[in-house]
């Protein structure tokens, strides 16, 4: 065997090693394809859900998410309003059916919500960050749900959680279809 084919073979074999590594970092399940979303249609954002015991955890997924769906190349992206947090008294959220109807006011036809399952630090030596989101968009006339994804994801120690946070929510996004925008004739 050549010095060069080991060379190559030794190369193949970490770069598999790697790919195995970081591949076990993240996990994402998404339904089927998503509605075709233009561009200038409006969506809503309705309020995560946090099912963590981490305060404002859902309001941090919520804000990265309105700014990746901009990016995405969505212009009218619209969050539902929220009261100024107290975290010393909860205020009751507001039912699914409240927030809907809060969108088709806003003239939506669709809206995006979703859970934040898992948003902190882990214990341990290196408190690696771990989050688990949950997104589901929703027609806004009937409320069922018409996509959804999930995932989870951990990082390293040296890693940010909104970083995390940010990644595995735009990993879930892609899932989403943004349909380009009319090109005007010249």
């Amino acid at each position: 065997m050549s010095r060069n084919s080991l060379l190559r073979r030794s190369i193949a074999v970490v770069a598999s090693l790697a790919a195995l590594l970081l591949g076990g970092c993240a996990v994402a399940t998404v339904s089927a394809r998503s509605p075709a979303l233009a561009p200038d249609a409006r969506l809503a954002v309705l309020p995560f859900a946090n099912l963590t015991d981490v305060p404002l955890a859902a309001q941090r997924a919520e804000a990265i998410t309105v700014s990746l769906l901009r990016q995405r190349g969505l212009h009218d992206v619209v969050g539902y309003p929220r009261a100024e947090a107290d975290l010393l008294r909860a205020a009751p959220a507001p039912s699914l059916q409240q927030t809907l109807q809060w969108a088709r006011r806003q003239g939506a036809r669709y809206a995006l919500d979703g859970s934040v399952t898992e948003w902190r630090y882990k214990t341990g030596v290196d408190s690696e960050p771990a989050v688990g989101i949950v997104l589901r968009l929703r027609d806004v006339a009937d409320g069922r749900v018409v996509w959804s994804a999930s995932g989870a994801r951990s990082g390293w120690g040296y890693q940010a959680l909104a970083a995390v946070g940010q990644a595995q929510i735009e990993a879930l996004l892609r899932g989403l279809d943004v349909a380009a925008p009319a090109r005007a004739a010249p």
